[in-house]
């Protein structure tokens, strides 16, 4: 992180974890490629906005995921371990973890996601459901290195990362998520891992740039997040979310694209931009099953089972920590 920019968001006396935000804002848009990371997407509204996105006609990878799941419950369920926790890294709206749940006791729950409030919500919800199950929410970027309840310690772990987050990773960032992954669950881990598949991208464009325009609204409001929370003026309408399938790089990106030309404020700091420059937003790397598995193999997993819809759009693996 560039130390200017850090002592900068710093003077603003803005909290540890909003220091960190105006931090990766600035020292990503100070760059020759404007960029910003997709974590901050997921505030409250975002969150919301990307539930709304999974129950698009066009985003298959949901409802694909959710079928291998329902499908292939019982099978997922037997390589569980008895009194078992689940530690969900990014999790969301509870709706695949509560196939797991249904399918076999656990003894605790662990979603983790850097939206605490969004996450507690949903936990609530899980106890009134699953009243033996003992659920402890994270608030923490599950990206780096972060502390399980002490209550888990003697408890088998296994992870759960559904929804083909793994994909926005760059590769080698993903290498190193599987690889703290495997390192916070420990020894004897197992991991529930879901990986969008290689596919035609007259079937993938759509589902980042819907018709009802979605997407885009999830796209713009880390835009509105940052005036929200860092008292920058952006003006949201002079932006357009932008979706492309890199054929080279097997991922699709977002974009933001800047209408006209303009200069924007955000903690003191002015920023230019051109017309038709890009802030990058996110990619999302699709895989073919043996890439996946090298990756996974390199980052200390073995390969257990892998499952796909009938199309092959979509997997799930199940991983074991290797010894």
């Amino acid at each position: 992180m560039n130390m200017h920019v850090a002592v900068h968001a710093r003077a603003h006396q803005l909290d540890p974890q909003t220091q960190i935000f105006a931090a990766d804002v600035l020292d990503g848009l100070s760059q020759p490629q404007k960029s910003l990371s997709p974590k901050y997407f997921y505030d409250d509204a975002g969150s919301e906005l990307f539930v709304e996105i999974t129950k698009l006609p066009e985003y298959y990878p949901t409802r694909t995921e959710l079928g291998i799941l329902r499908d292939r419950a019982g099978e997922i369920a037997a390589l569980i371990p008895p009194n078992a926790a689940i530690v969900e890294f990014g999790a969301g709206a509870t709706t695949k973890i509560r196939i797991l749940l249904a399918a076999h006791k656990v003894a605790a729950y662990v979603p983790v996601d850097i939206s605490g409030d969004f996450i507690t919500a949903q936990a609530e919800g899980l106890r009134r459901d699953f009243p033996d199950l003992a659920v402890y929410p994270v608030a923490a970027d599950f990206t780096e290195p972060f502390e399980l309840p002490g209550a888990l310690r003697e408890l088998p772990k296994v992870g759960f990362f559904p929804g083909s987050t793994l994909g926005n990773f760059e590769p080698q960032e993903a290498a190193h998520f599987l690889a703290s992954a495997r390192g916070i669950l420990g020894q004897g881990a197992q991991l529930i891992i879901g990986v969008d598949l290689e596919k035609d991208e007259r079937l993938l464009v759509p589902a980042y740039d819907d018709s009802a325009g979605v997407t885009a609204k999830f796209n713009l409001n880390v835009l509105e997040r940052i005036n929200r929370e860092l008292g920058g003026d952006l003006e949201v309408p002079s932006f357009r979310h932008r979706a492309i399938y890199n054929r080279d790089q097997h991922r699709i990106e977002m974009h933001l694209v800047s209408l006209r030309e303009q200069n924007v404020r955000i903690l003191g700091e002015d920023i230019a931009f051109r017309a038709g420059e890009t802030i990058h937003t996110e990619n999302s790397y699709k895989y073919s099953l043996p890439r996946f598995r090298a990756l996974a193999q390199e980052s200390g997993w073995t390969l257990k089972r892998s499952w796909t819809d009938a199309d092959g759009l979509f997997s799930v693996h199940a991983l074991e920590a290797q010894e």
